[in-house]
């Protein structure tokens, strides 16, 4: 047999040692997927509570007020109806007393503050794979569900688009820079997908073995059980 055809894909210079060197890292880098579900969930669990967190400051109420009063299935919990936020909207860093007040009476920070329990709790139920995955599991179900009513704001908010003040760019698909932080859901939807099969994956598996080691133990006891009573029978 003549040498081996050098695969047509790869560049002239790249010989076979080189090949196998790479394969190698491609064998390294398959395997380290268990490393990154785990990064990947504890990514969720950190962004969550600690957005969550945040949602107690009055700046970072202030800043969902457009998403919140825009929503058909949230704008129930502000007083005021959209846009009337507009004339009272608090810039982060900035501390005006009338506009503070006005967000107070409209109930923004009683409703942030429910938001933010929700959040670190769905936090914590993730980060609950690693003890109850069952639970885990059901954290990530509702994150997906929390991710999809974020996305949603790419429909129901005006400001997640560029504005018409002079700027061709603006409007679809130029997003503002509320927009593109609503985008970003959609990575947080994927990673809530992915540790919500991996949490029910493991609740199975522990199930599978649970119930295994429970028949092996009725077995067990079967078995002894007709040993005794061969054993009276006998004498």
């Amino acid at each position: 047999m003549g040498p081996r055809a050098k695969p047509t894909w790869l560049p002239l210079p790249f010989e076979e040692s080189d090949m196998l060197r790479f394969n190698t890292l491609l064998r390294q880098a398959a395997r380290a997927e268990r490393a990154g579900f785990t990064m990947l969930r504890l990514g969720l669990v950190i962004v969550l509570v600690w957005i969550g967190a945040l949602k107690a400051a009055p700046y970072e109420a202030d800043g969902i007020v457009p998403f919140v009063a825009n929503s058909p299935v949230m704008s129930f919990f502000y007083v005021e109806d959209a846009p009337a936020y507009r004339s009272y909207m608090n810039p982060e860093g900035v501390l005006n007393p009338e506009n503070r007040a006005w967000q107070e009476a409209n109930g923004t920070y009683t409703f942030s503050y429910l938001l933010g329990a929700v959040i670190v709790t769905l936090g914590l139920l993730v980060a609950a794979h690693f003890v109850w995955p069952v639970v885990g599991a059901v954290g990530s179900f509702l994150v997906v569900g929390m991710s999809l009513v974020t996305l949603s704001f790419l429909i129901t908010t005006p400001e997640v688009w560029v504005p018409p003040l002079g700027d061709a760019h603006h409007g679809f698909p130029y997003l503002s820079g509320r927009g593109r932080l609503v985008v970003k859901d959609v990575i947080m939807l994927g990673a809530a997908l992915l540790t919500m099969a991996d949490s029910a994956r493991l609740a199975l598996t522990r199930s599978d073995q649970a119930r295994i080691a429970r028949g092996s133990q009725l077995s067990m006891h079967s078995r002894s059980a007709r040993f005794a009573r061969c054993k009276s029978t006998a004498t």
